[in-house]
């Protein structure tokens, strides 16, 4: 894998774990809250359901992390990319346009860099 793919799938990977530290432990909080748009009350009680979410956000960056490992299955990073990919059209569909931006755009170009190498 080059250098260029590896540095992308390691932004997709870091990424993914700031938005699981905003999902499982600051959602309530004021960082949480206006990384989202949340109102205290909304916070308060979609808790329990962010940190869900925040939990397969951090499945996605182990993933990713795990790719980069020496040695790892070459099919590693491509799943965990794709996966990113569908995430961020299905949020973008459902949730907000900018997550097409923040993750699915970022996973993409690290996909095109992987195969690309």
């Amino acid at each position: 894998m080059t250098l260029a793919a590896s540095l992308a799938i390691a932004v997709v990977a870091l990424i993914h774990v700031y938005i699981m530290v905003l999902e499982m432990f600051l959602w309530t909080r004021p960082a949480g809250r206006r990384a989202f748009g949340l109102t205290p009350e909304f916070a308060v009680a979609s808790r329990v359901l962010a940190a869900n979410q925040g939990l397969y956000n951090g499945f996605l960056a182990a993933g990713l992390l795990w790719s980069l490992l020496p040695g790892s299955p070459a099919a590693i990073a491509p799943f965990f990319l794709g996966c990113v990919i569908v995430a961020g059209v299905f949020g973008a569909a459902t949730a907000s346009r900018k997550i097409l931006l923040v993750q699915a755009l970022p996973a993409a170009v690290a996909l095109a860099l992987w195969w690309l190498a």
